[in-house]
């Protein structure tokens, strides 16, 4: 007998990197190479067992552009969809970073190409309703306006030093 509600599942994180510093504001976007083929997404993936959210989303940035971020925000919002094969609704929680579009961003297998979009060509490339709201939602709260510091997670030392030591190295 199958249930008679919807499960809410909230197990992965979505992390948006925005380059506020370029001419335009700019969001990078990595094309998927296996799962969902094709599509133009942003930074997102599991939480694995004993991981907070802020440190899936560190982890994911990592294993999918190589950065070691020295700053991580809550864009105080979930990332909301509804999976039919598993009949569950899949919540993410939005976390948003500040990266120089000049960065060396190195993919991982997950992706075939990655490039900085303004928001508008960005908004054009997504596949789906739940990107858009969320891209629209940031500019106005990240980008037409200055984030809350109240949004600001503090990461540890030790991920400001990695950080450093990347960026120098």
């Amino acid at each position: 007998m199958r249930p008679n509600n919807i499960p809410i599942l909230s197990n992965a994180v979505s992390v948006f990197l925005l380059d506020l510093n370029a001419v335009e504001p700019q969001v990078l976007l990595m094309r998927r190479a296996h799962t969902l083929l094709g599509a133009w997404c942003q930074v997102a993936g599991k939480v694995e067992p004993n991981e907070t959210g802020w440190e899936a989303a560190l982890r994911e940035v990592k294993e999918e552009t190589g950065l070691v971020l020295t700053e991580l925000w809550s864009a105080d919002l979930c990332e909301e969809f509804y999976v039919a094969e598993k009949n569950i609704i899949q919540k993410l929680p939005v976390f948003v970073s500040f990266v120089s579009s000049d960065t060396p961003i190195t993919i991982n297998e997950e992706h075939d190409a990655y490039q900085w979009f303004s928001f508008d060509d960005a908004m054009e490339l997504f596949s789906f309703p739940g990107q858009r709201r969320v891209l629209e939602y940031l500019q106005a709260e990240f980008v037409t306006r200055k984030a809350s510091p109240h949004l600001r997670i503090e990461l540890p030392a030790q991920q400001n030093e990695e950080a450093s030591e990347v960026l120098t190295s």
